[in-house]
C-alpha cells in the first residue's frame, strides 16, 4: 500500500522545518504583515550550489522578502572540508558548525535550508574527481529528491555547468547535477522508489546566476552584452523594515563566522543577472515567474482563499495585528477543506505561525534539565498565554514521542498565563540526540543516511515535542513546540538550549592521538561522565594484545548527572612500530557504553551534541625530537600545539600582544598557526621582533596563509608571494629537491614513505614566487599539473632559519600521520647546534 502522500508531506514539512534557534522568535507587527503577504504568493525558487557560503544571500533575500516567493537553498555539502576560523573543529565537526550557520543565515534572509548526503572531502580541481568520490548517482538522486519535495517553479544554479576546471570541482558538479536533474525530476522511471513518497515534478525554468566573477573581471563583465540575461533589481529598500535588501543579505552572510565571511551591508541600486539554461524563454526579462500562476488560483478551490487574504492584507492593523485573527482562522478552515496537495501543506504551517504571532499566543514546553537518558521520566513546565482579546481555549496537550494526550479545557484569557506541570516518559529505544547524518559510518565522499525520508533535512531531528491543541474562535488548531531547557545567565539573561537525549554514561580518551617514541609505558587519561544520577561501573581501555594495559579495568562511581571522573591507565607499546585504535569502554550492569560526547557550543549557533566512538589512535613510531621550547602564536585556530605537546615538546601559547624581544628569549622556536597573517592584525607590528629572533640564532616556522594578508605585513624577511597553488591529492608522489638538506635528515631521516597515508590534501596556498635566499625542499603535483615547489621553503637569516610551509600539518598531526610528525620535528630542530656528519 502506498502511504498517503499528503500525510507524508506534512511529516516532511514537520521534519524539514528549520528548528528555531534556542530563543523563540517574536516577530514584530511589520514582520507579521510581511508574512501575511507571503501567504498570498504561491511560487517557489530553489537555489543550488555546493557549500555553505556559496549561496547568493542578496538574491535569496530579495526573492523571499520582495517577491514573497518560497525560497530554498540546497547546499550539496555541509562544508566539512573547509577551514575553521573560530575554533579547532575540522571535518565532520566543522560540518556541524557550518550547518548551523546556514540555518541561522536562512532565519535572517527568509529562505529555507536543505542538504544532500555529499561530504565535502576537501578541495577538488575538477568535477570528474568530485563525482567519483561523491558517488554521482546518489548525489543526483538527492538533488532529484529535493526538487520533487520542494516543487520549485524556478531553479537557480550558483555555478556554470559548462566550465569544468575553472573553479572548485564541487562548484561545477553542483551545477552539472542540477542541470541533469531538470527533466529527470518529472520522469517516473528516474529513481522510482522516491515516488512512494513524492510525486514527479517539473520546474518551469532553470537559470545560471552569472556575475563578473565568471567573466574574469568587472571590466569584462561591464563590457559584455547582457541583453539576453534576465535581470533582477535586488537593491531595494524595505521602508517598513528600515533596511535595504543588501543590508539583510549582509547580516545573513555574516552568519558564516567559521569561514570569516563577515559582510558589510550596502545600499543603493544592485542588479543580479540570470542566464536561462533550461525551460521556457522569457518575454519579460525582469520576471522569472512569467507564465506561472503564483496566486491561489493554481490550487483547485483556492480562489476564495486568495480573495480573503487580499482583504486581510488591505485591512491589516499595524497597531493591533490580532484584529486579523478571526479572518486568518477562516482561511485556516478553508485550506483544510482543500484536496490534498503541496500548497495546502506549506500554507497550513505558515498560517499557524502567523495566527500565533498575530494573537501574541505564546506556547512553550520547558524541561527541568538539559539532558535526559532513554527510558527516564522528565518533568515539563508548559506555558500558554493568549495576549489578545481573541477567544481561545487550550483543549489538550499531546506529548511526543509517547503519544500521550492530556485534556486541559482551559480558557486562555487575555494576558493570563496558564502554567501546567507534566511528566513525560521517554521510550527506552528513543534515539540519542545527534546529527542524524553522523549516526552511521559513511565514506570519504558520502554520508550514510538510509531512511529516504530523512535525506536533505537540514537540522538534528528532535523527537521530544509537545503539541498544544488550541481552539481559536471555536476552531481547533495544533501548535507543536520542541522541548527546550532554559536558564538565567547573570550576564546574558534568559538562555535556551534544546533538550538532549544522552547515554547513561559517556567516555573519552583525552588525547585523540597518543605517541610512543620508545618502549616506556605512558599514562593515558580517560574521562567518564554520568548521563544520570547514581551510576557505578567499570572502565577499561581496549587495545590489541601486543599493547599492555594496566590495570585491566578501573571501577568508578558517579553520584550526580553531569559529574565526571578522569582515571589513568599505564600503556606499554610493543617494540616494533605499530598504529592501532584504542577504545575506552564503560560497563554498567553488564551493558557496555563506548560513546564519546562532543559538545559544540558557540554563541552564534545552537548548542550541538555529537556522539562519536570513544576512540584514539595510538602510535608506536621511530620519532626523534630535541629538547626545545616552542612559542606558538595561534592564528585561525588549530590543534597543532596539542600535537606538539604529545611529541614531547614544551609548548607555550603566546598572546600576540605580548610578543617582545624579552619574552622570546625564553624560546628556541616560534611557530605561527594557520592563517595567522590573515587573522591576527597585531602581527603586522611584531614582525621586526620576530625576524630579530631569527637573526639572533633561532627558528621561525610559518604555517600556511591565504594570499589575503593583513595590510602592510611582510610575512618573511625576504620577498615571498603566496599563491592559490595546492596539491589536493594527499598521496601525490613527492620529490626531494634538496635531499641532503638537514630538514630531510635530522633528527629523523625522511623518505617518501613519510608522505603516505596523508589525509584530505598534501598542502595548500604554496608560494609561487620567492627570493633566491629560499631553498625549496619538496616538489609534488596533482595529476596532469606542473610541479609545485613551494610546500617547504627554508632560508637562513642571520644566525637562524626562517621556514614557510603550506603542508597541511593542521590536518595531518591531529589525524596521527607518522610522517608529518617526523617532518615537523626536523623543522623544529633545524637550528640545533649538533652537526650532521655529512655537513662537517
Amino acid at each position: 500500500m502506498i502511504p498517503n502522500k499528503s500525510i507524508l508531506s506534512l511529516l516532511f514539512l514537520f521534519l524539514f522545518q528549520i528548528l528555531l534557534a534556542q530563543k523563540p522568535q517574536k516577530p514584530s507587527s511589520v514582520e507579521i504583515y510581511n508574512q501575511i503577504e507571503k501567504l498570498n504568493f504561491l511560487g517557489s525558487v530553489l537555489y543550488i550550489a555546493a557549500h555553505p557560503d556559496d549561496e547568493n544571500t542578496r538574491l535569496i533575500s530579495y526573492l523571499s522578502n520582495d517577491t514573497k516567493a518560497r525560497t530554498g537553498y540546497l547546499s550539496l555539502t555541509r562544508g566539512d572540508g573547509g577551514q575553521n576560523l573560530i575554533g579547532p573543529q575540522l571535518r565532520e565537526l566543522l560540518g556541524v558548525i557550518r550547518t548551523q550557520e546556514l540555518i541561522e543565515a536562512r532565519k535572517i534572509d527568509g529562505g529555507e535550508q536543505f542538504f544532500s548526503r555529499a561530504n565535502d572531502f576537501g578541495f577538488s580541481k575538477n568535477p570528474d574527481e568530485t563525482l567519483q568520490i561523491w558517488d554521482k548517482e546518489k548525489v543526483l538522486s538527492d538533488v532529484v529528491w529535493a526538487i520533487r519535495k520542494f516543487q520549485p517553479d524556478v531553479i537557480i544554479n550558483r555555478f556554470d555547468h559548462r566550465s569544468p576546471g575553472t573553479t572548485h570541482g564541487h562548484h561545477t558538479s553542483s551545477a552539472m547535477l542540477s542541470t541533469e536533474s531538470f527533466t529527470k525530476t518529472n520522469d517516473p522511471s528516474v529513481f522510482p522508489d522516491q515516488l512512494k513518497l513524492v510525486d514527479p515534478w517539473q520546474a518551469k525554468r532553470q537559470f545560471f546566476n552569472t556575475s563578473w566573477w565568471f567573466y574574469g573581471s568587472k571590466e569584462k563583465f561591464d563590457a559584455a552584452n547582457k541583453s539576453k540575461l534576465a535581470t533582477i533589481q535586488t537593491g531595494v529598500y524595505y521602508q517598513n523594515l528600515g533596511k535595504s535588501n543588501q543590508e539583510i543579505a549582509a547580516l545573513s552572510r555574516s552568519s558564516h563566522q567559521s569561514q570569516g565571511f563577515g559582510s558589510t551591508g550596502s545600499r543603493g541600486e544592485d542588479t543580479e543577472y540570470l542566464e536561462l539554461i533550461n525551460g521556457e524563454p522569457l518575454k519579460d526579462n525582469t520576471n522569472i515567474f512569467e507564465g506561472i500562476d503564483t496566486s491561489w488560483n493554481r490550487v483547485k478551490g483556492g480562489k476564495p482563499i486568495g480573495d480573503l487574504l487580499t482583504t486581510i492584507v488591505a485591512s491589516y492593523n499595524f497597531s493591533n495585528p490580532s484584529a486579523s485573527v478571526p479572518n486568518l482562522v477562516k482561511v485556516y478552515q478553508m485550506i483544510q477543506t482543500l484536496d490534498k496537495n503541496h500548497w495546502k501543506t506549506v500554507k497550513t504551517e505558515e498560517l499557524k505561525k502567523i495566527i500565533a504571532a498575530c494573537s501574541g499566543l505564546y506556547l512553550e514546553a520547558v524541561a527541568q534539565e538539559q539532558e535526559a537518558t532513554p527510558g527516564s521520566t522528565i518533568s515539563l513546565k508548559l506555558e500558554a498565554v493568549n495576549r489578545s482579546a481573541v477567544p481561545m481555549q487550550l483543549v489538550s496537550v499531546l506529548t511526543l514521542p509517547e503519544q500521550k494526550s492530556t485534556a486541559q479545557n482551559k480558557d486562555l484569557k487575555n494576558n493570563n498565563v496558564e502554567n501546567i506541570n507534566l511528566s513525560l516518559q521517554l521510550p527506552v529505544n528513543i534515539d540519542y540526540t545527534q546529527p542524524y547524518w553522523l549516526k552511521e559510518k559513511g565514506t570519504v565522499g558520502m554520508y550514510a543516511v538510509n531512511d529516504q525520508k530523512n535525506i536533505g533535512i537540514p537540522d538534528v531531528i528532535r523527537e521530544v515535542k509537545v503539541v498544544f491543541n488550541v481552539a481559536i474562535n471555536g476552531v481547533e488548531i495544533p501548535f507543536d513546540r520542541t522541548v527546550v531547557y532554559k536558564y538565567n545567565d547573570n550576564v546574558k539573561g534568559e538562555m535556551y538550549n534544546y533538550l538532549d537525549i544522552v547515554p547513561e554514561v559517556t567516555t573519552s580518551i583525552i588525547n585523540k592521538v597518543a605517541l610512543f617514541n620508545n618502549a616506556n609505558p605512558k599514562a593515558v587519561a580517560v574521562k567518564v561522565k554520568a548521563g544520570k544520577d547514581n551510576i557505578k561501573g567499570d572502565l577499561r581501555l581496549e587495545l590489541p594484545k601486543n599493547w599492555i594495559v594496566t590495570p585491566a579495568s578501573i571501577p568508578f562511581v558517579l553520584d550526580k548527572k553531569g559529574s565526571e571522573k578522569t582515571v589513568y591507565f599505564d600503556v606499554s607499546p610493543p617494540k616494533e612500530p605499530s598504529e592501532v585504535t584504542a577504545k575506552s569502554i564503560a560497563t554498567i550492569d553488564n551493558k557496555a557504553y563506548d560513546t564519546d560526547q562532543v559538545v559544540i557550543d558557540y554563541n552564534h549557533i545552537t548548542k550541538q551534541q555529537v556522539l562519536a566512538p570513544a576512540e584514539s589512535k595510538f602510535i608506536k613510531m621511530d620519532l626523534k625530537i630535541e629538547n626545545l621550547k616552542i612559542a606558538y602564536i595561534m592564528g585561525a585556530g588549530d590543534e597543532v600545539p596539542s600535537s606538539l605537546t604529545q611529541m614531547g615538546y614544551t609548548v607555550i601559547l603566546l598572546n600576540p600582544e605580548e610578543i617582545s624581544a624579552k619574552k622570546l628569549e625564553l624560546f628556541d622556536v616560534v611557530i605561527t598557526g594557520i592563517r595567522a597573517y590573515n587573522t591576527v592584525q597585531v602581527l603586522a607590528n611584531k614582525q621586526k621582533i620576530l625576524f630579530d629572533f631569527v637573526k639572533d640564532g633561532k627558528t621561525m616556522l610559518v604555517q600556511y596563509n591565504t594570499p589575503d594578508l593583513i595590510a602592510d605585513v611582510a610575512i618573511a624577511p625576504f620577498p615571498l608571494k603566496i599563491s592559490r597553488d595546492r596539491v589536493t591529492e594527499e598521496n601525490a608522489k613527492v620529490k626531494f629537491l634538496a635531499p641532503d638538506h638537514r630538514i630531510l635528515n635530522y633528527p629523523n631521516k625522511i623518505t617518501t614513505t613519510d608522505f603516505e597515508d596523508w589525509t584530505q590534501e598534501q598542502g595548500l596556498y604554496y608560494p609561487s614566487e620567492y627570493d633566491t635566499a629560499f631553498t625549496p625542499i619538496l616538489s609534488s603535483h596533482d595529476q596532469g599539473e606542473s610541479s609545485k615547489d613551494g610546500a617547504v621553503l627554508v632560508a637562513p637569516y642571520g644566525k637562524g632559519y626562517y621556514i614557510y610551509t603550506g603542508l597541511s600539518f593542521f590536518r595531518e598531526l591531529p589525524a596521527g600521520v607518522s610522517g608529518a610528525y617526523r617532518l615537523i620535528s626536523n623543522m623544529i630542530s633545524l637550528k640545533n647546534p649538533k652537526i650532521l656528519p655529512e655537513q662537517k
